[in-house]
């Protein structure tokens, strides 16, 4: 195992913005070293498949931050862990995760995502329509970020108006995701986010007051209404679930149509290949959920007492060696470095959506998988399917601009010549 010492100049290379645009040597770097501990921070960071996978299915792992020793801690000394109140259900654990999971999860139904195919057809069609004669596009502007953003926006009963300002207000929150508390100790941007944090509770807030005197066909009309063993909502968990559905949803999904689009367009072959047939958008969609995942990394906190790395048999798995987890301390997995984990991907740094096996922990595992997942895979094949269709001679005007973003990073600018 590293040294704490070379372990955290490590992990401080990920929080330069110098790398943002390719992170994945430093990645590397981290997966070669092996398995970190941070004795200080109470702070674990795997970064093989097989133990982010081993962490995500565990029984014991929490997402519950509030569980953890250092927040405990910080609790102890005064400190509001909670400034926002209740956080989304993403945050919770059982029993309170599963409760309003099961509720939310009907808005997210194979169904119902089936039912949304036409629609999200027409939006990229409309939006690629306003493009088609200008010779250059922004791929964020233009396609990324409007489609899923009209598409949560009609799942949640938010007037589509009123997008630029929540929007801003997601992008800002998003960032509040990057470690940088778990790995320097300093919270940057706090202000920033709390002032973005308040304005969007407000906001829905309002919405939810709206939704009560004039209900509508949409998520939160329909939390308002729900009666579960019994058991209504209340204002607060409708307001936390409708702030991480808004966030969740948005993010992560401009992350993959753009991410999709500009891997292809660096490997033309797979452009021109899915311009004459769509079926290809799945391995297409797949392959960059594993070579350029939206979501870089993620944590949990023990539980209890936890052994990571351990084979059924009770034996070391690998020469990784076996990982012990008191319990309350925090693991940070690095989806990014597990990805291309030589393990479990040949040619690990190659985009090859025509590989045999394509495995990757882009939307989790266990109780806390991905609601939005199906929606995610449908809109971006939607979205890649048609622009390489329409356009397909396109090819990339300029090197792409990234947002600052660790966690969910994703490109602030794409610029695609027809």
């Amino acid at each position: 195992m590293t040294a704490p010492a070379e372990s955290q100049a490590l992990l401080l290379k990920l929080l330069d913005p110098a790398i943002r645009a390719n992170p994945y040597p430093v990645y590397r770097e981290i997966f070669d070293a092996g398995p970190m501990h941070m004795p200080e921070s109470t702070l674990h960071v795997l970064s093989s498949f097989a133990d982010c996978d081993d962490v995500l299915r565990h029984p014991d792992s929490c997402s519950d931050r509030m569980k953890s020793t250092a927040t405990q801690r910080a609790v102890a000394e005064g400190q509001d862990m909670r400034p926002f109140g209740v956080p989304g259900f993403l945050f919770l654990d059982p029993p309170d995760h599963t409760r309003l999971r099961k509720l939310v999860s009907k808005a997210f139904s194979p169904k119902v995502v089936k039912a949304l195919e036409p629609e999200i057809a027409g939006l990229v069609d409309g939006l690629l329509n306003k493009v088609e004669d200008t010779g250059q596009f922004d791929v964020i502007e233009a396609l990324a970020h409007p489609l899923p953003v009209a598409v949560i926006c009609r799942l949640l009963g938010v007037p589509v108006e009123d997008e630029p300002q929540f929007s801003s207000a997601s992008t800002i929150l998003a960032q509040g995701l990057d470690p940088f508390v778990t790995f320097t100790g300093a919270n940057q941007g706090l202000e920033e986010r709390m002032e973005a944090g308040l304005w969007l509770r407000g906001y829905l807030r309002e919405l939810l007051e709206r939704r009560r005197s004039q209900p509508a066909e949409d998520l939160m009309s329909a939390l308002i209404s729900v009666e579960e063993s019994g058991d209504q909502l209340t204002e607060e968990e409708i307001v936390a679930t409708c702030n991480l559905l808004l966030i969740a949803g948005h993010e992560t999904t401009v992350n993959l149509i753009a991410n999709g689009i500009l891997a292809m367009l660096r490997h033309r072959e797979h452009w021109t290949a899915l311009s004459a047939d769509p079926s290809r958008a799945s391995a297409i969609i797949e392959e960059t959920l594993r070579y350029d995942p939206p979501v870089q990394l993620a944590s949990r906190v023990a539980g209890a007492d936890m052994t990571i790395g351990e084979s059924p048999g009770g034996q070391e798995r690998s020469d990784r060696g076996i990982i012990e987890v008191p319990k309350g301390d925090i693991m940070m997995i690095l989806l990014a470095a597990a990805h291309r984990d030589p393990a479990v991907a040949e040619r690990p740094d190659e985009f090859d959506p025509t590989r045999d096996s394509i495995r990757h922990l882009a939307f989790g595992h266990g109780p806390h998988f991905c609601l939005g997942a199906p929606l995610a895979r449908m809109e971006a094949a939607v979205a890649l399917s048609a622009v390489t269709k329409r356009f397909p001679d396109a090819r990339l005007a300029e090197e792409p601009i990234y947002k600052p973003h660790v966690t969910l990073r994703g490109m602030a600018r794409l610029d695609v010549a027809l």
